[in-house]
């Protein structure tokens, strides 16, 4: 299997003095899916925050496919960032477009051809079951719906990642289990899936490999995992 994300010795301490990654370690191969468990204050997001460079560490290194994102220079960022679909707990959608417009927008960016635009946008509404509300603003959908619509703009372009930090953290169970489901039709593609979450009912279900970050580190890794902490 080829490596998508590594990191090797990582730390990362803020400019307050608190460290969020300690020494951190870690090889995720091409089509893993991965959870990220632990307490709040443990790492997680800083940790999938190295993956799309939002972050960068204040020692050790972190490839994505292979590039050493710490020698990468800022202009290159946007183009590494294609090949990553980041998905968010908020949905960070833009409230005066439409579903087809904040889908369509994430291929506008890097000039993709209008009809292949057209097509794909279509696709993927269709694959995450919300092809009939593509006209549709999100304040007209639910709170499940939205984080369709994030999925879906996360996707739109084929990427070999992608990472969600707390995608169901604001959803009922029953949406939750339908937003897995999608991630698990994504997975099933090829495409590498990392999520952080603190869903004990979903991570001990699905059984799939389990981080678990407490104070900056890795704690266990193991595939088909169980959430290991109280909910």
């Amino acid at each position: 299997m080829t490596s998508m994300i590594k990191m090797k010795k990582v730390f990362k301490v803020y400019k307050n003095g608190v460290t969020a990654l300690n020494g951190v370690d870690v090889n995720i191969e091409q089509g893993d899916f991965v959870y990220v468990v632990g307490p709040s204050g443990a790492g997680k997001t800083s940790f999938v925050k190295m993956m799309y460079r939002e972050e960068v560490p204040s020692k050790g290194e972190v490839y994505i496919n292979g590039v050493e994102l710490g020698t990468l220079k800022k202009k290159d960022v946007p183009f590494l960032r294609r090949d990553i679909g980041v998905i968010f707990q908020d949905f960070k959608l833009l409230q005066r477009k439409s579903v087809y417009e904040n889908v369509a927008f994430a291929l506008e960016v890097i000039e993709e051809n209008p009809k292949k635009i057209r097509r794909r946008v279509m696709n993927v509404l269709d694959q995450v079951g919300l092809k009939h509300k593509a006209r549709f603003i999100p304040a007209q959908l639910s709170g499940g719906e939205q984080q369709r619509v994030a999925i879906a703009r996360a996707i739109v372009n084929n990427p070999k990642v992608v990472i969600a930090d707390e995608p169901t953290g604001n959803l009922d169970p029953e949406t939750s289990w339908g937003i897995m489901r999608t991630f698990e039709d994504i997975n099933s593609s090829g495409t590498t899936v990392i999520m952080a979450t603190h869903s004990k009912d979903i991570v001990d279900k699905m059984k799939k490999r389990v981080i678990a970050m407490e104070n900056g580190q890795i704690v266990r890794d193991e595939q088909q995992g169980e959430y290991g902490y109280e909910a």
